[in-house]
């Protein structure tokens, strides 16, 4: 039976609400995209995640379109690319994905990075950030997207936006999972009304193998990608697991349990950086 999770969300700051569990969809190539989003539907999930990166925004929007479930009540969201660091082409990029997807809107669209990938926590893009940023709040106020927000940007880099914004960050997407949790940052968005998306919440699997990790689930009687899951809802973020098979997907929204205090703790405390053969992806290496 497949817990109550998918039912529950939260609420941003502008009082749009998101699903606490949603389906990461990175490295799920666009021929194959609109069947997972599918599948997850079907299982009942309501919340999709996509970018531009990605290159599979097409089938995403494919997908939404074919579920057999109202738009309305699917939350999609989407990145604009890290190297658009202007006004001009960050709006033009805005109107690309919608087209790309076959959307009339999304409900939330992100900087997917403070820094272009390949100079990723470089150089200093503080005035395109806020380009992009003025962008991104003028498509909100046309309706084109029901809410913005940020994605692996630090309390200097959301300051920056603060600084100019009309509107502000609903969402700040972070790598976020047992082994590598960003306490600091989390309490940071969350003092501002920020909600923190968790993407690689069972970091790309490196941490499947792990002995103190796989212990303790045994003790809840569940997996460990379960623990880590219901790891990262408890700090009050939400959690977005990748994955194109419908069996993990159904594995993934079962983690209706939950985690003591003593061992929310230690997973906390709990260190593994080391990805292994995964460390060569963007997102663990910087580059």
């Amino acid at each position: 039976m497949t817990s109550n999770i998918l039912n529950e969300t939260y609420t941003l700051s502008n009082g749009v609400t998101i699903p606490k569990l949603g389906l990461g969809t990175w490295l799920i190539d666009d021929g194959k995209a609109a069947q997972a989003v599918r599948d997850a539907v079907a299982i009942g999930y309501r919340n999709i995640d996509t970018a531009e990166a990605y290159g599979n925004e097409r089938g995403v929007g494919e997908g939404i379109r074919t579920c057999g479930v109202d738009r309305k009540n699917i939350f999609v969201s989407t990145k604009l690319a890290a190297e658009i660091k202007d006004y001009d082409g960050a709006a033009a990029a805005i109107d690309e994905s919608l087209r790309t997807a076959g959307l009339d809107y999304f409900d939330l669209m992100l900087i997917h990075a403070p820094q272009p990938w390949s100079d990723f926590r470089g150089g200093d893009y503080a005035e395109g950030n806020r380009a992009a940023w003025r962008a991104l709040e003028e498509a909100y106020q046309a309706g084109k997207l029901r809410s913005i927000g940020v994605a692996n940007f630090t309390e200097a880099d959301l300051e920056n936006i603060f600084a100019t914004a009309t509107v502000t960050p609903q969402v700040n997407q972070v790598l976020a999972h047992a082994g590598n949790t960003p306490l600091d940052l989390i309490d940071y968005c969350q003092s501002h009304d920020i909600l923190v998306q968790a993407y690689s919440p069972i970091a790309h699997g490196a941490i499947l193998h792990n002995p103190q990790l796989a212990a303790m689930a045994e003790r809840y009687g569940v997996s460990v990608p379960q623990l880590c899951i219901r790891y990262t809802l408890q700090l009050g973020t939400q959690s977005l697991p990748k994955t194109a098979n419908p069996d993990h997907m159904r594995a993934n929204a079962q983690v209706d349990f939950t985690v003591s205090s003593a061992d929310m703790d230690a997973l906390k405390a709990f260190e593994a950086k080391d990805y292994g053969e995964d460390a060569a992806f963007p997102v663990f290496s910087g580059k």
